[in-house]
């Protein structure tokens, strides 16, 4: 696949999360995910690629709100919605490679706009290293079904900080765009691997 459908554009959850589905009917059993995320961790750098270890949910709607469909149990275990041994394998995979990477929490809020000063501040609190608008519907349904999850935020604009700093989503394109190929260079040697 490449994109997705996002809450902010107007979208259900079912209807943002159905590719999810379709790719479990096809019986693909490892999903991975990236976006493009602000930091509010102090250690992090604009271009930084960041391995999500967890994440938290701020979308209003939830994506198995409903009728359970029977891709999974109702109550679904998320203690570890992102695979630990993908993560260990990322990992490996950079060390040898020389690429850097971070770890954190993945904040998923339904956007459109980018964050305040004050909403970093408390995402910072609450345990957030980044934020994005995309992300953890798609997890929470993969996870649903069964299916391993391997994710990754490009840092592209940070926030929250004592300075202001103004992002304009081209900004946030060109950022993405700069650590693309170390994150397409890990994920390809993730899969050869697996």
């Amino acid at each position: 696949m490449q994109g997705r459908f996002h809450y902010y554009e107007g979208y259900s959850m079912k209807e943002a999360t159905f590719p999810v589905r379709v790719i479990n009917e096809l019986g693909i059993d490892t999903l991975f995910v990236s976006n493009a995320a602000g930091g509010m961790n102090p250690q992090f750098n604009i271009g930084d690629i960041m391995v999500i270890t967890d994440h938290i949910n701020f979308f209003p709607e939830h994506p198995l709100r409903g009728k359970n469909l029977p891709a999974g149990p109702r109550f679904p275990d998320m203690h570890e919605a992102y695979d630990r041994e993908l993560i260990d394998l990322a990992d490996t995979i950079a060390k040898e490679k020389g690429i850097k990477l971070q770890h954190g929490v993945y904040v998923g809020v339904q956007g459109p706009t980018f964050e305040t000063p004050a909403e970093y501040r408390m995402f910072r609190i609450l345990g957030g290293d980044t934020v994005g608008m995309s992300t953890v519907p798609e997890v929470i349904v993969a996870r649903h079904c069964g299916i391993r999850v391997f994710g990754v935020s490009v840092v592209t604009d940070l926030g929250g900080f004592d300075v202001p700093v103004e992002v304009s989503h081209e900004e946030v394109q060109e950022a993405a765009n700069r650590a693309q190929p170390f994150m397409t260079e890990i994920m390809t040697e993730m899969i050869r691997k697996s």
